[in-house]
């Protein structure tokens, strides 16, 4: 398998945002460690809600991006539509409130119509420093059993009963914070579905493994589906 792998970055790019450029070169520097080539390609959220599932497979992976995102109106049907596509997903940043919503919604979760994750309770516009701790096995042995310092603009708190109903087999808690909230899930139904809140930060030694994990899941399924 020596073609290229399609990376869609799902997002509104702006090319004066820092996480957006730490977006592309955390892609790139994961790949030079995997010995692969990966591509990637922006594309904004009311392109991506016209895709028809056709036009999703010409992709081999989604990163849903930091936001700010024009209309954040768009990004549930583009939830919707990468899921059903059956291709890895990362979810990192402002992403995760809505992911959470939408999959709340899937499964019809709440038929009461309660709140089901806090507005975002960062300072706009200022980056913050965040603890993540592992919590799941996987994640564990990925972080090498140790707590990262990642930063966030985006903090969101999930409201308890939520937590409880979605942790009742359709989701994983990966990690907590500081806070004692989840701060990186994956979602049971996917074989590669993950949404961190806050933006994973590279090294100037190594790739951050959850990038790293990601485009490896990608390379190594493509790899599989040319046998």
């Amino acid at each position: 398998m020596n073609r290229p792998l399609k990376i869609a970055i799902v997002g509104d790019y702006n090319f004066t945002l820092k996480s957006h450029d730490a977006t592309n070169q955390s892609i790139t520097y994961a790949a030079d460690h995997l010995d692969a080539v990966f591509n990637y390609y922006w594309i904004r959220l009311h392109e991506i809600v016209n895709f028809k599932p056709n036009d999703l497979k010409n992709f081999d992976g989604f990163w849903i991006a930091p936001g700010p995102f024009e209309n954040s109106f768009f990004l549930n049907g583009a939830i919707r539509a990468l899921l059903e596509s059956q291709l890895p997903i990362l979810i990192t940043g402002e992403g995760f409130k809505i992911f959470i919503e939408t999959i709340v919604k899937m499964y019809k979760l709440n038929p009461d119509q309660e709140k089901v994750v806090s507005k975002n309770l960062s300072s706009t516009n200022t980056f913050e420093q965040i603890r993540v701790i592992p919590v799941s096995d996987n994640l564990r042995q990925l972080y090498e059993h140790e707590e990262r310092i990642e930063y966030t603009d985006s903090k969101f708190s999930i409201y308890p009963q939520h937590i409880t109903a979605l942790k009742s087999g359709i989701i994983d808690i990966e990690a907590m914070n500081q806070f004692e909230e989840p701060e990186i899930i994956s979602l049971k139904a996917q074989a590669f579905c993950v949404a961190s809140i806050s933006l994973p930060q590279m090294s100037p030694y190594s790739p951050h493994p959850l990038i790293f994990s990601f485009l490896n899941y990608i390379q190594q399924t493509a790899q599989d589906k040319s046998k």
